[in-house]
């Protein structure tokens, strides 16, 4: 692209313009460069740099080639400004490394016009140029600016294209670095975020996301690392507990299911991650509600009775035999009632209000649970395994029937549906 530029640029006049008048110009080239590179540094304060730094001499050395280019192209008919166009495309790339606008840059080639056609134009009067030949100069350097300028805007654009491609390779990199496990070393992921330019955050956040529909992919912060594409989609959110972070959290996954895992270490990505499919998965069963984003530390105890269901159902048969031993539509009421008045400390009243039942429906359940279970509900050494058991029986899946002995019946209560309520 820069090579076409530079062979554009030869369309210009210069090629009626007689190689003599080029002669009484060599003398000046460096007065010329030195003009414009001053000039440069009064307009362009970003450029004012030391003359004996090596900013100062490369700026040196591109203002004299440019000038020496140009003079050398006077008489030419096909001059080649491929090597100065290679300059700017080269600086334009630099510039675009730096993190630096092409403002300064475009500022500094107009500057340089300036001083070059003020001293054509003494040049003229010095030497009795006549005027078609001061046009010829003069337009003739307003197609070489510009086709420098475009020169350095191509540069900068690939530069930038490059860095952009390479920092999204190096966003991808980190993004699976933090998900491993065993995690990686908080030096490796420093320097992996550095490439990335990626600021480390004090703590993260792993979203876990079932996409739905074809909402499109949101815009995002640059510091949420994302997988949108993959099989298990999910997001990395920096510093999740701090201000409106929250707001952020729902909004990025709005319209979709997902599950936010806990807040961990940046060291601990991988972990938040593991928690918050967890989540998404029961979400996806059922278990926990689908309207809005999920947060882990909102259901351990659903979370922790998933993890562990084959113990679960193994400790129900032994812990709660004789409830199960009763027909569904017996030990479900009990179970539940067991479970709301255990977690309302065992207050008959706010249980009786969570279940939409009677207080009194809730004081005969308690005390058929004596009959059935004996001291087990108010044993304090096994109340939290009692509670863990019944949550994942009430809110995670509920065991299935015993398998009884051939001529046997489940024990049964005439009674218990009118005083069930």
């Amino acid at each position: 692209m820069v090579a076409h530029v530079a062979r554009a640029a030869g369309s210009v006049p210069l090629s009626r313009v007689s190689p003599d008048l080029a002669v009484p110009l060599r003398p000046y080239l460096e007065a010329a460069a030195a003009e414009i590179i001053r000039e440069i540094k009064r307009q362009v304060p970003e450029y004012a740099r030391p003359k004996d730094s090596r900013y100062g001499q490369r700026m040196r050395w591109a203002a004299e080639q440019s000038v020496s280019a140009f003079i050398d192209a006077i008489g030419r008919p096909d001059p080649s400004w491929e090597a100065v166009s290679d300059i700017f495309a080269g600086i334009g790339a630099y510039e675009a490394r730096k993190g630096r606008g092409l403002e300064g840059l475009q500022t500094s080639i107009r500057v340089g016009g300036q001083v070059a056609c003020r001293r054509f134009i003494k040049d003229a009067q010095r030497l009795d140029w006549p005027l078609e030949t001061l046009g010829q100069i003069t337009d003739s350097l307003f197609v070489f600016l510009e086709k420098v300028a475009g020169a350095a805007g191509h540069g900068y654009a690939r530069a930038e294209e490059a860095m952009a491609t390479e920092r999204e390779r190096a966003r991808h990199r980190l993004r699976d670095l933090l998900i491993m496990e065993p995690h990686a070393s908080m030096e490796a992921i420093s320097d992996l975020a550095y490439g990335a330019g990626w600021e480390v955050p004090r703590s993260l956040a792993l979203v876990a996301i079932r996409r739905t529909g074809t909402r499109p992919v949101p815009v995002l912060s640059p510091q949420i690392l994302a997988d949108w594409h993959g099989t298990d989609p999910y997001l990395i959110v920096p510093d999740p507990e701090g201000p409106g972070q929250e707001r952020l959290l729902d909004s990025l996954a709005r319209g979709q299911m997902a599950a936010i895992g806990p807040t961990v270490a940046v060291t601990r990505a991988g972990m938040s991650l593991r928690w918050a499919r967890h989540a998404l998965a029961l979400v996806e069963r059922g278990v926990l509600p689908a309207k809005e984003p999920v947060r882990c530390v909102d259901h351990i105890p659903t979370l922790a009775g998933a993890m562990c269901e084959e113990l679960i159902d193994v400790a129900l048969r032994v812990r709660l035999a004789p409830l199960l031993e009763l027909p569904p539509q017996r030990r479900e009421p009990l179970a539940r009632t067991l479970l709301v008045y255990m977690e309302n400390r065992d207050n008959a009243v706010a249980a009786a209000e969570q279940l939409l039942v009677h207080e009194q429906t809730v004081r005969y359940r308690i005390r058929r649970l004596e009959e059935i279970l004996g001291d087990l509900p108010f044993d304090s050494a096994h109340r939290t395994e009692l509670m863990l058991l019944l949550h994942s029986w009430v809110r995670i899946s509920p065991p299935e029937d015993p398998v009884l002995p051939a001529g046997t019946r489940p024990n049964d209560d005439p009674f218990a549906d009118a005083a069930a309520g």
